[in-house]
């Protein structure tokens, strides 16, 4: 165990403090235990560090922090360390990549059982499953998801520019004054157009030919290692998932033609349902219904985004700004609203109640014309022109 409080000091030294996520203070970090999911490269594993460091300082004492993919572990057992750890004093364990151990589920649930008062934080991926893993810890665990930087922590992340969070509210109906609180401190199109370039994921520095090679490993990595391994896909059909996500890249907004699709990767229909729902519980796409109350499992999704715009310019060289301006919308609201198809009447339905067509600063209202509480989003706009909304101010919801 000496070897881990060794690695806890150097990860936990060398962690960078500049900058912290504000969501650090809306976990609840003193429950029993914490759950934080997310895809790979949003920002997980410094945020535990940071906090870590904060709160406990560099030494390995009352928290010590583990990576579950440590040669430690190939010959010692989650429950041998949290008994050894207990009986040094210690009070909170961090584990993070959780599901790169065997039966993390069912040895987390026995160290809660055995030590009820050693708290325990662990991240995972976007795909693990806090209620159908092995042991179901959905009752007990307090799990939260982590996004990728938002329009507004992108200006505090790469430039330094401090905005409060803005509610649904204000968006709708406060937009002007939320617009100037903006202006008042930068000119936000240009700097909206270089982060649907390279502003989502927190690894930027400042070479975007790095910074897509990044993203494509990121999600090389997610297809070769995690989808094979916690969504049961054998590993000989990572090129076909692969070849699968390309394609939708290259067709995005895709209005799916489910039987077209599988032709084109030679899979019958249920295999490719399923991989997209796969790749959709990766954070590799975001699949659209026109209805969510009534999805079933094998349900055809009525249209399907990349996840998000760095990842869309990571996999195609197509350049399609409704696409994109689409994709944002879409990314952005997921992380706290329900967003549906809007079919033939507007982009998208949010939280069953508001419509919004999405488009350039010369986009009409023709779509949504006397429809309730619709909105046009609109690109290359600073301030709002009635219910013409910038399309940039969504990003400032998280």
């Amino acid at each position: 165990m000496e070897s881990l409080f060794k690695k806890h000091r150097l990860f936990i030294s060398q962690v960078p403090m500049e900058i912290v996520r504000e969501q650090i203070d809306t976990i609840h970090w003193d429950q029993p235990l914490v759950a934080i999911k997310g895809s790979r490269g949003v920002g997980k594993t410094t945020m535990i560090r940071q906090y870590i460091r904060r709160h406990y300082g560099v030494v390995a004492g009352e928290a010590l922090y583990c990576v579950l993919d440590s040669i430690y572990f190939s010959n010692h057992s989650l429950l041998h360390l949290a008994e050894q750890f207990r009986q040094n004093g210690g009070k909170h364990l961090f584990l993070d990549e959780v599901h790169k151990y065997p039966n993390w589920s069912r040895e987390i649930k026995e160290i809660n059982d055995l030590y009820p008062d050693l708290k325990i934080t662990f991240t995972g991926s976007s795909l693990i499953q806090i209620l159908n893993a092995d042991a179901d810890l959905s009752r007990r665990a307090l799990s939260y998801t982590m996004p990728g930087l938002s329009f507004r922590e992108y200006l505090l992340f790469y430039h330094g520019l401090r905005l409060p969070v803005c509610s649904w509210q204000d968006l709708l109906y406060r937009t002007d004054d939320i617009c100037q609180q903006v202006l008042d401190i930068c000119h936000p199109l240009p700097l909206f157009r270089a982060y649907l370039r390279a502003g989502y994921y927190p690894f930027y520095g400042g070479d975007e030919v790095d910074y897509t090679t990044r993203i494509e490993n990121v999600v090389q990595f997610i297809i070769d290692q995690e989808i094979t391994t916690l969504c049961g896909v054998d590993a000989a059909y990572t090129r076909k998932l692969k070849a699968m996500l390309l394609f939708l890249a290259n067709n995005v907004p895709y209005e799916v033609n489910i039987a077209k699709l599988a032709s084109y990767l030679e899979l019958n229909k249920q295999t490719v349902l399923a991989y997209l729902s796969a790749m959709q519980r990766a954070e590799l796409l975001h699949l659209l219904y026109t209805d969510n109350k009534s999805v079933t499992k094998m349900q055809k999704p009525d249209k399907i985004y990349i996840h998000n715009p760095n990842m869309l310019h990571a996999l195609t060289d197509k350049e399609c700004i409704g696409t994109i301006r689409e994709c944002f919308v879409v990314n952005q609201l997921v992380v706290a609203h329900e967003v549906e198809y809007g079919k033939d009447m507007g982009d998208f339905l949010v939280d069953g109640t508001y419509r919004f067509e999405v488009g350039g600063a010369d986009k009409s209202f023709d779509q949504i014309a006397d429809i309730p509480n619709s909105y046009v989003l609109a690109d290359d706009l600073e301030f709002p022109i009635g219910k013409k909304l910038p399309l940039w101010s969504v990003g400032l919801l998280y």
